[in-house]
């Protein structure tokens, strides 16, 4: 017979920043572990199904991972004036969008408390990763740089990491490439070579950055790949043209490999 598999996927309150509770997914083998940890950084579009997706991947991988919701503010605020929960997931990152995003010091303080829920399970091997898409990536570059428990760190296609003054706001006052001597832990980076946002010009200035302050990294770029390669069906039709399958298939690889060398 075949090894019995078993997961377990659930919503999860957690202590976030200024000790806010928050909303979190988690997913995990239902084994007795003990399971490295993952922190999923949801992208843009929000705490939404895609993102989901991902974290039970990694329960699948021996991972127990969790997907801290960055627009529960945004969602507590707007009430319970909503048909589904889908849509008031999507007005809440409306809500985000409209006031200029996450800020920095309040996402940092979100996955400092995702990463301390997962160090309390009895299953988690006390080893915590983070792993972010889009905004999620350069959220995953500020994090490494600002939680210094964090073990290891994987970007993928992170834009914005880099910015001119023009594009600095009250909420991300600071560009996470200017954070890079406080790097903390290793990080993979995955990229696209035809993606904009990162350019492989920025691409390049953060490999300059990290070598240039003896990091421990590994970047990846992929060929005829662009922003959003490892989506199959984000936003619908407009994921399925983003996916690259042989960018996604290696990367895959890759972040399970980087994982496995630092989480264990």
């Amino acid at each position: 017979m075949a090894q019995y598999e078993g997961m377990l996927a659930e919503s999860v309150n957690i202590q976030g920043h200024n000790g806010d509770q928050i909303e979190g997914y988690l997913a995990r083998p239902t084994g007795a572990g003990p399971y490295p940890g993952v922190v999923v950084i949801h992208h843009m579009p929000g705490w939404d199904e895609s993102t989901k997706e991902i974290a039970r991947k990694f329960a699948h991988n021996g991972f127990a991972a969790i997907v801290p919701n960055l627009y529960t503010r945004e969602a507590l605020a707007l009430g319970e004036n909503h048909e589904t929960a889908a849509a008031r997931d999507s007005a809440a990152t409306a809500a985000a969008r409209e006031a200029g995003g996450v800020p920095d010091d309040r996402c940092i303080g979100d996955v400092e408390g995702a990463m301390n829920y997962l160090r309390t399970l009895p299953y988690c091997n006390q080893k915590v990763g983070v792993i972010g898409y889009c905004s999620g990536g350069r959220q995953v570059y500020l994090t490494a740089c600002n939680i210094p428990s964090l073990d290891a760190a994987v970007d993928c296609y992170g834009g914005r990491v880099i910015a001119s003054p023009e594009e600095l706001t009250a909420n991300q006052p600071v560009a996470p490439i200017d954070m890079t001597e406080n790097l903390n832990c290793p990080l993979l980076g995955l990229f696209g070579a035809d993606d904009g946002n990162p350019s492989p010009e920025h691409v390049a200035k953060m490999e300059e950055e990290l070598k240039r302050f003896g990091k421990t990294y590994e970047f990846h770029t992929y060929e005829d790949a662009g922003h959003g390669f490892f989506w199959t069906d984000s936003m619908a039709r407009v994921g399925r043209a983003m996916y690259r399958d042989h960018a996604a298939t290696d990367g895959w690889q890759r972040i399970f490999a980087w994982y496995g060398k630092h989480l264990a």
